[in-house]
């Protein structure tokens, strides 16, 4: 039986690059599988049951539950959230990899609280500036000073106490990467929904000063950006990553080696997940990746679609927010990959292995699906 309003379309793009993923995924992880498990079935499975399986089943919840309640519990779930996210630095639940703190373990199951915090933080926003645009919308004839007020404070100042709270968190894991994504999506979110400009260019000014700061002192976060402008600086050092992944893209060619055919996938440091957009380029080739581009550009398209089709305001800000997150993410990925972007350790969406990533991304698309059942069209 058809459901009414269900975007087929969406849908029928999300499984598609999901099995793209997973067939990928089992061809390049069967060396480090049948090595450290005994068998090439490892990851592949294990991401397949703790990511997409849970991610499909908290996905369909957030197709089913009403729009409305999903707005009026959202701080819940931002500060549900946000505990999560300082849980970490504790001893007996927080973990630490490669000198970050970024995951929080619960019995036998490891989540990484900062990728939900991408949908917590945008139906949290999403649901603020709803509120003061239905505000605005019922105060016709108020004066404009008591206005610009009103924005002050009520959206603009919570708005960056926020912002501050998850930088001083994020800063501490340390993970600039994924607070650059959130922040970007924040400001996105905020900008398409009618605040006044001077909001905008401040708060890009603050970004760039902290950045400013955070490249200050630390000093490997500059050695990472001067690799980038001049990987042979240091090729076997911190520019290693870049040449192997350059170099695997290259070697792909037009049409790929063919799928578990790569040699650079032994070189590069995370080939199943940061790395995944390199091998996946030497395998496939040119014709593989302008698949697979083309696939996030009908995402993006479908995304749009959803938003503009829709009446209520909070679910056209929450689709636009998740449409833009998972396409940054993407765009992030595949520059990093291709020398046009710095190293982030930001995963390929749908793709890359990791369960809380795609576990975050199938609860967005549950969203846009149940936003796209209050379309118009």
């Amino acid at each position: 039986m058809r459901i009414k309003h269900l975007d087929y379309f969406l849908l029928f793009i999300v499984i598609l690059v999901l099995i793209l993923g997973i067939s990928f995924l089992a061809t390049i992880s069967a060396p480090s599988s049948i090595k450290r498990f005994g068998t090439t079935n490892y990851y592949w499975i294990h991401q397949l049951v703790y990511g997409i399986l849970p991610g499909f089943i908290l996905g369909l919840i957030a197709f089913l539950i009403p729009l409305t309640f999903i707005r009026k519990v959202s701080p819940i779930l931002l500060l549900l959230n946000l505990i999560a996210l300082v849980l970490i630095f504790l001893p007996l639940l927080g973990l630490n990899f490669w000198g970050a703190s970024r995951w929080l373990k619960i019995g036998g199951i490891v989540i990484q609280p900062s990728e939900f915090l991408k949908i917590t933080a945008i139906l949290y926003l999403s649901s603020l500036l709803r509120n003061k645009l239905n505000y605005q919308a019922r105060g016709i004839g108020i004066l404009k000073s008591k206005k610009a007020f009103h924005n002050l404070k009520e959206v603009f100042l919570p708005f960056l106490f926020f912002l501050a709270i998850i930088s001083v968190i994020f800063i501490c894991q340390p993970d600039i990467s994924t607070l650059g994504i959130i922040g970007l999506t924040m400001v996105a979110i905020y900008f398409v929904s009618s605040m006044p400009k001077w909001h905008i260019a401040l708060i890009i000014l603050i970004a760039i000063l902290s950045l400013f700061i955070l490249v200050k002192f630390e000093p490997y976060r500059l050695s990472r950006l001067t690799t980038f402008l001049n990987p042979e600086t240091d090729p076997l050092g911190a520019g290693f990553q870049s040449k192997q992944a350059l170099i695997a893209v290259g070697s792909g060619g037009l049409s790929g080696i063919g799928l578990g055919m790569s040699s650079q996938s032994g070189f590069l440091p995370q080939s199943m997940s940061d790395s995944t957009f390199a091998v996946f380029a030497e395998e496939t080739g040119f014709v593989g990746c302008l698949i697979l581009i083309a696939l996030f550009i009908m995402f993006l398209w479908a995304g749009l679609a959803i938003a503009k089709h829709t009446d209520d305001k909070f679910g056209q800000l929450v689709a636009l927010g998740i449409t833009f997150w998972i396409l940054l993410q993407g765009f992030v990925n595949i520059s990093s990959m291709i020398g046009i972007f710095p190293l982030t350790g930001i995963p390929l969406p749908f793709i890359s292995y990791g369960g809380s990533h795609i576990i975050s991304e199938l609860i967005g698309v549950g969203l846009l699906l149940n936003i796209a059942r209050h379309t118009k069209y």
